[in-house]
């Protein structure tokens, strides 16, 4: 059995989000799967996916932390600076963590770690509602 559909996030602000209850509530048909997986692609070059500790909130603050440090606004040498400050280090930091993830399905739930949740990583400062491409696979 395969479904594809399409979810919006609404608007997040700039960060490190955790959303795996929140997907979870839109793909009722991940129930259904006995043996599966789940892949989700976000539909955006200034945001990313990741899956990471989904139990302590000072791990998601720390990655941001982290990421403007290593990929900081208003780089000298940065030639795509018409769409703001954050627009191109956005860009480098979707392209670093990647724009989509995969998932095993066992029993009707999502097979993650004890600590382990998807977060939706929003680089922009308005980086607005966000559209991630659901692909699930798996037997009844």
């Amino acid at each position: 059995m395969w479904i594809q559909k399409e979810i919006t996030l609404q608007s997040k602000s700039r960060g490190f989000h955790l959303i795996t209850d929140e997907l979870i509530q839109k793909i009722p048909e991940l129930r259904k799967i006995n043996v599966g997986i789940l892949h989700l692609f976000i539909r955006h070059t200034s945001a990313s996916l990741t899956i990471n500790e989904n139990a302590d909130p000072t791990v998601r603050t720390d990655l941001e932390s982290h990421f403007n440090v290593i990929v900081p606004e208003n780089a000298q040498y940065y030639q795509h600076t018409y769409e703001g400050s954050d627009d191109m280090p956005a860009h480098i930091k979707s392209t670093i963590i990647g724009t989509s993830q995969s998932i095993p399905v066992s029993n009707g739930s999502l097979n993650l770690g004890t600590w382990q949740g998807i977060y939706l990583c929003e680089h922009r400062n308005q980086g607005g509602k966000r559209t991630i491409v659901v692909t699930l696979n798996g037997e009844y």
